[in-house]
Order: structure tokens, then sequence, then C-alpha cells
């Protein structure tokens, strides 16, 4: 998927976040939001999700060189933050299930192969609200990595995960990166996008 940004900007009353961000997603690259915290870059992925909106400014999605309308555009992402909400009342299997009734599995996983994949495969029928905070982020990251999606978004993706989880996540970042998914990630810490991202966005290059 293609993401163009036309002077984009947003604003929370009287501060500018960003402002006059123009800039172009290619499809297939991998791109890092970097800036310190708080200078705006899980501001800019939750526009780009839909999430929120855009104070002003304009962003055009194109897959396949086709323009994707703006309420079409959830059914082409993926997305893993830490503000996003699981079904904590579900079991694992019960999560996966119901998530897959909606989206397409990549290259065809099972969902027993997901829970091995992430080693919760012996949590497959724990209740999702009594998972460790470290548990919760494999399954979230489970759910944008096995998605069939031609965006994924990922914010600092490695939050509560200890370190299998952090060489998890980089080895299903590196199979996704061979997929023609476009990938965004914000974040602070560079072993989760100096070796994978072929671009950095400087959030503090669009502050005024």
């Amino acid at each position: 998927m293609e993401i163009s940004l036309q002077q984009l900007a947003k604003r929370y009353n009287k501060e500018w976040i960003f402002k006059d961000l123009t800039y172009t997603f290619n499809t297939g690259k991998s791109y890092a939001l970097v800036g310190a915290n708080g200078s705006g870059k899980s501001t800019l992925l939750q526009i780009l999700s839909g999430y929120r909106l855009a104070s002003s400014g304009k962003i055009i999605y194109q897959s396949d060189r086709i323009e994707v309308p703006a309420d079409e555009v959830f059914s082409f992402i993926s997305i893993a933050t830490p503000y996003m909400e699981l079904i904590e009342e579900f079991t694992l299997y019960e999560h996966l299930n119901f998530h897959f009734k909606f989206r397409k599995r990549r290259e065809n996983y099972s969902i027993e192969d997901i829970m091995k994949s992430c080693y919760l495969q012996q949590s497959r029928d724990k209740i999702v609200k009594n998972f460790s905070s470290g548990m919760k982020q494999r399954l979230k990251l489970a759910l944008a990595f096995y998605t069939e999606s031609d965006l994924v978004l990922l914010d600092e993706p490695t939050s509560n995960l200890d370190e299998q989880g952090i060489a998890w996540y980089q080895d299903k970042l590196t199979e996704l990166l061979n997929t023609s998914a476009t990938v965004i990630i914000a974040s602070n810490q560079k072993y989760e996008y100096q070796d994978f991202c072929t671009a950095q966005v400087n959030i503090h290059d669009y502050k005024k």
C-alpha cells in the first residue's frame, strides 16, 4: 500500500504536534517514525490507522495503484499498539478464532501454528485478562504479523517483552519484510527498527 501525506497537521488545543507533513510511504517498504517522547509518533500512527483525525491536510491510500476510500482503509491495515484493546473475556483460542473470522491469515497459517509461533500454545484455553503484559503484547503482535494486510503499523512493538520476546519480534518482522506489505514502526528503541527499516521519518522535522 502507498500512503501519501499532503500537508498533514495535528493540533491539540493551541499546540501543533506536527505541521505541513508531506511524505510518501511506498508500497513494500519499511519506515521508522522517530523522535523524542511526546513528539507525535503515536499520534501520526493513530491518524494513519484512522483511529484519530488530522486537524488539516490529506491522506491518500492506494493499493495496486487504485485509491482506497477512507471508510475502507481499515480492512487493509493491521496494527499493534500499547493502546490497542484485546477482548479480555475470550480465551486465547477464542480471540484468534474470532479475529480470523473477519481477516485472512497470512500464508494460510493455522491458529495452532500462530499460538506455537509466539510461545503461547500452553495458554490456548487461558482467559486473556489473566495474561501477563508480555503475553498480551505477543498476542497483539501476532495479530499484526499473521493477518494478511497491505499496511502494518507497529507502535513501541517490544513494550513488555523479555529477551525471548524481542528475538521473536525481530524474527517475525524479518519475515514480514519479505512480503509486499508496507511497514511503519513508531519507536525510540533502535533495536526495534535500525536493521529493518529502509527510511526514517523524524517528527521533529515537522514541528512549528
